[in-house]
């Protein structure tokens, strides 16, 4: 019998790569070769998968026959539920087409679901395809419906597909981290300084309380803050402050300050101007004025300054329905650019503002960040374009502006982008450390462990709007049928303030497009389609002619 070399290249072969191939094949382990590493999870993943202690279902309503683009988000959803599986054995998963199940358009709407509707071309025949592309975690009785599908205007659907698989990682486990809480966290509405009222608030409220036990904070004194109120504040992870027109008194900042230290989180939407665009429509001029609230020393020991001027951004602006005529007396309604209306579009790949529409913001002041503070990140979240002008006050807002939106009115001056909203983070350092009022605080503390902060210089940044004395959705504008993007920014802000297992890094994941040239693929396609026709055909033909030249030389 002839002995078989195994030193040789196809021994090795035999002995090394073949059974790695059998283990890699039958255990399941998979090797990530991207540049990107877009198939492992992240350690902060991994932990919050663990922690899961019962048993928890994903239904995902992919299946079923609809473009090949879903088809892909299809296979990243399966695969990423698969990698949960093998992490935690309690997670499980299943795909549900939901025509082929019978279930109704309603049925799936009552669960949270907005259908998606796409064009199909078969045979020259355009028709329509309803999607609902949601996964429903079910967790302990409890359940709740997450879209897979990122929806931002201004972008075509191939790129659309590459975002949600991007955020695909985060939207699964941030959900998953928030059913499977034990307990979850509270967030406190600070109701003492004129803020917005509960109409106004209805959907940050609503926002608020899909991941969060969210409720208001009210004075027991009815007045201010005292010290009264201070078991309450214990229990809250965060404090909303949403447009306060009353000015904060010595000791309710003392108090804050303390929440601060503590480790207390908070998001600030403060107005630096008084001025409402209901008064303007109704009397066409309006005088805004600065809103002092007494918090200039608070915020400056942060190292941020609210200014009490208006940003006039006349590249990034909103547009405002207006009557401009009447035909047969019907009102004839024409959109309009309106500066003072400036839209934030993130620039950056801040995970607060990344994948997510243009921010309205309304009337809106500016942010001086004054050289940074010891121990403390201040990050820009977002800020006007190149081609801004500041109109200081008191001083008249005109609807007849919008006639010459580039000219300069009275007291307006050509400026640089200004800064809209800001996040801060690190250790901060108490204002009250060296000062009298540290001594009627019990329990003072000078330094906050890591701790955050986002201050944006809009009080209406979170406010709907109401039509028939019912809310609107947030960043919902009913005239112009636009949908801004205030709902998803404050649900980030909340989460990032909140994010304790730093999964919010997982919205900066970036997969790198790698398409294929459509205009090649259509001038090529026919040689393509020979080649591969043909060339199988010629190789296995070389190698019977190299067999057959081989036996007859051996065996003559």
């Amino acid at each position: 019998m002839k002995k078989y070399d195994f030193k040789s290249p196809l021994g090795i072969f035999l002995i090394a790569v073949v059974p790695l191939f059998i283990l890699l094949t039958y255990s399941g382990i998979r090797l990530d070769l991207t540049k990107e590493k877009r198939y492992t999870l992240s350690d902060n993943t991994v932990k919050v998968l663990e922690s899961v202690k019962k048993p928890l279902t994903v239904e995902v309503y992919l299946e079923g026959d609809f473009p090949a683009s879903f088809k892909q988000l299809q296979n990243e959803t399966r695969f990423m539920l698969e990698e949960f599986r093998k992490i935690n054995p309690k997670i499980d998963f299943k795909f549900i087409d939901p025509i082929k199940t019978k279930m109704t358009q309603d049925t799936l709407m009552a669960m949270g679901m907005q259908p998606s509707v796409l064009p199909d071309i078969k045979d020259g025949k355009i028709s329509q395809i309803t999607l609902f592309p949601y996964a429903v975690l079910k967790y302990d009785k409890r359940g709740v419906s997450i879209p897979l599908v990122v929806q931002q205007a201004g972008i075509d659907a191939d790129q659309q597909l590459t975002r949600s698989i991007e955020g695909l990682e985060y939207n699964l486990v941030s959900n998953i981290k928030n059913i499977a809480a034990d307990k979850r966290k509270k967030v406190g509405i600070l109701v003492n300084q004129d803020e917005l009222g509960p109409e106004e608030f209805h959907g940050f409220m609503q926002l608020a309380m899909e991941n969060y036990d969210a409720g208001p904070i009210v004075p027991k004194n009815q007045t201010e803050l005292t010290l009264e109120d201070l078991p309450l504040l214990k229990q809250m992870s965060a404090l909303v402050i949403a447009k306060p027109r009353k000015a904060f008194t010595d000791n309710e900042k003392v108090i804050l300050d303390q929440f601060i230290m503590n480790g207390g989180k908070t998001l600030w939407m403060i107005d630096g101007v008084n001025a409402e665009m209901d008064t303007l429509t109704r009397s066409q001029k309006v005088m805004p004025f600065p809103i002092d609230i007494n918090m200039t020393d608070f915020f400056f020991n942060y190292g941020i300054r609210i200014n009490p001027a208006l940003v006039k951004d006349v590249k990034k602006f909103a547009l405002l329905k207006l009557v401009t005529g009447e035909v047969g007396g019907n009102p004839q309604y024409t959109s309009l650019p309106w500066p003072y209306f400036p839209l934030g579009i993130a620039e950056n790949d801040n995970p607060i503002t990344k994948n997510i529409n243009p921010v309205k913001f309304e009337f809106p002041t500016s942010i001086d960040t004054l050289g940074g503070r010891k121990n403390i990140k201040t990050k820009v979240l977002f800020e006007s374009s190149e081609r801004t002008l500041l109109k200081q006050v008191p001083n008249y807002v005109d609807l007849k502006e919008i006639a010459s939106v580039d000219s300069l009115g009275q007291m307006e001056k050509p400026s640089t982008p200004k800064i809209f909203a800001v996040a801060l983070e690190g250790k901060f350092n108490s204002a009250y450390a060296s000062r009298i009022e540290r001594k009627g605080y019990p329990g003072f503390k000078s330094q906050s462990p890591e701790n955050k902060m986002i201050v944006i210089a809009d009080g209406d940044v979170g406010r709907n709007k109401m039509h028939k004395g019912e809310p609107l959705p947030m960043g919902i504008d009913r005239l112009t049928n636009q949908e801004f993007g205030n709902e998803q920014f404050l649900r980030n802000a909340l989460d990032y303030l909140l994010d304790d297992s730093n999964l919010m890094a997982l919205r900066n994941r970036n997969i790198e497009e790698r398409l294929l040239d459509r205009n090649r693929i259509t001038e090529e396609k026919a040689n393509w389609q020979w080649l591969n026709l043909l060339l199988p055909l010629v190789v296995i033909g070389l190698l019977g002619g190299l067999f057959f030249w081989m036996r007859k030389k051996k065996f003559g």
